[in-house]
């Protein structure tokens, strides 16, 4: 993993397999300003919904600013609308963690956050007419490992002991092996769980809000790599971006360029690490719902876990499944899909892995393939994890001008939107006693964040005092 983690990210590369959800791409995908400005007073790198976010967030609150977002390809073409639509928080799968490592005040406001922002995703997608099949219901967790079950339960009384019984972050539901295959069609499993969830095309709802953006003074130039970010100026003079056609002088400078920030500030090599992640469209086994399942699906083994959702009865598709995952099932549990940014091919391993899934957990009750093919697309995409587990949000150390908010661990649609919030009010210097209990301290960058040994995904793998708890 040390050599991994430390290989030089690439820009992000021309042609990318195709994703299922930018086709057909929105109008406004290849937008660019017929103006490119040679300065403004903010310059935000990337287009997914971190950047997104804050141009919104930003224009909301200081009508008037000259804002710039540089893409280096189409519109909300990177992690955000490659991922695989969910809008789901699992926060009991880190909640131990946390405890253990940030105490139990920090866990709780990370969990209380994690829902807050989902919530507050579909919330904004109904106030603003966004068209982006905007969905809010129940997931299902299907575990198949006794020791992931036994820290199941472990955590989730855990947390309805600090969070309280009542706390709507803290509602889970319990079921065994053949309640779990009755009400939910997989087979083999110890047991499951569920609790509030939902799903969204994450790229249409990205889009709605660059609309927005655009709508308020946003200079959005796609196709415009931002290829390097200089810091000679001192003090008050801002920073020089380079870009393909030019360069802007900016008082300030946003990174929202998740797994491919350490191209532009070497010093976060290993401690921001992408990884690549694979994604399936597929039509359902005869035997299953046709027009949308009930709920969305995880299904969690020993070291690893898979992801899906249907797509919901009334939206483009309906039926449709979206499964990804599958790496740590790859061989030397895919230690090869770290470090890369290349989302232009697949793993053929993992690739065959993620199209074999979803009737694997099925099994009998999958039926026969779609007469006109299992598989409708397939595509990978680009995430960024962090040495400590988090996400890094705030003004670099030692710079005065360069921010972040990037390094969302593979959960973007969890994370991104209030965070967004907060890196602006940070920015604004407006981090007060409500600032401090909403959002969680463990996010904000610092030279603390500079110090970790990069270790892989964290709260993945069933730890060794859960394995042998749960022998026979």
């Amino acid at each position: 993993m040390d050599e991994r983690a430390v290989l030089v990210p690439k820009l992000p590369r021309s042609n990318p397999t195709s994703s299922y959800w930018q086709d057909p791409p929105h109008p406004l995908a290849n937008h660019r300003d017929d103006v490119f400005p040679a300065s403004a007073s903010i310059v935000i790198i990337g287009s997914g919904i971190t950047g997104a976010c804050v141009a919104y967030n930003i224009l909301e609150k200081h009508p008037g600013t000259s804002v710039i977002m540089l893409e280096a390809r189409t519109a909300c073409s990177g992690a955000t609308g490659r991922n695989g639509g969910h809008t789901k928080a699992a926060s009991y799968r880190a909640f131990l963690d946390n405890v253990q490592n940030h105490g139990e005040e920090e866990a709780a406001t990370i969990a209380r956050f994690e829902r807050s922002n989902i919530k507050g995703v579909h919330a904004f997608a109904r106030q603003h007419g966004i068209e982006c099949d905007s969905w809010e219901g129940e997931t299902v967790d299907v575990i198949y490992d006794h020791g992931q079950w036994v820290r199941a339960e472990k955590a989730v009384a855990e947390m309805r002991r600090i969070l309280g019984e009542k706390d709507p972050a803290a509602q889970y539901k319990f079921y065994d092996g053949k309640e779990t295959m009755e009400k939910y069609l997989a087979e083999g499993a110890v047991g499951s769980v569920s609790y509030e969830a939902g799903s969204i095309s994450a790229y249409s709802f990205v889009m709605g809000i660059l609309e927005l953006a655009l709508g308020m003074g946003l200079n959005l130039q796609t196709e415009t790599p931002a290829l390097e970010i200089d810091q000679s100026g001192s003090g008050n003079e801002g920073l020089t971006v380079t870009t393909s056609r030019g360069l802007i002088r900016a008082d300030r400078v946003i990174m929202a360029t998740n797994g491919y920030t350490a191209y532009l500030y070497p010093p976060l090599r290993g401690i921001i690490v992408p990884l690549r992640g694979t994604v399936a469209a597929q039509r359902p086994g005869s035997q299953l719902p046709q027009t949308g399942l009930k709920t969305t699906y995880s299904f969690i083994y020993a070291n690893g876990y898979e992801y899906m959702i249907s797509r919901p009865a009334g939206s483009s598709f309906a039926g449709d499944l979206i499964i990804g995952g599958c790496s740590t099932q790859a061989p030397n549990e895919g230690l090869y899909e770290w470090g890369t940014t290349d989302d232009t091919t697949i793993d053929p391993k993992i690739g065959q892995l993620v199209r074999d899934s979803a009737a694997k957990y099925f099994g009998s009750r999958w039926g026969e393939d779609h007469p006109e093919g299992r598989t409708k697309r397939q595509w990978s995409g680009i995430m960024g994890y962090s040495s400590q587990g988090f996400p890094l949000v705030g003004k670099v150390p030692d710079t005065e001008n360069l921010w972040i908010a990037a390094s969302f661990q593979g959960s973007g649609m969890v994370l991104c939107f209030h965070t967004a919030q907060a890196l602006v009010k940070m920015m604004d210097d407006e981090v007060d006693e409500d600032f401090q209990q909403w959002f969680p301290q463990t996010f904000r960058m610092s030279e603390h964040s500079l110090k970790h040994r990069f270790r892989g995904r964290l709260h993945e793998k069933t730890p060794m005092d859960f394995e042998l708890r749960s022998q026979p």
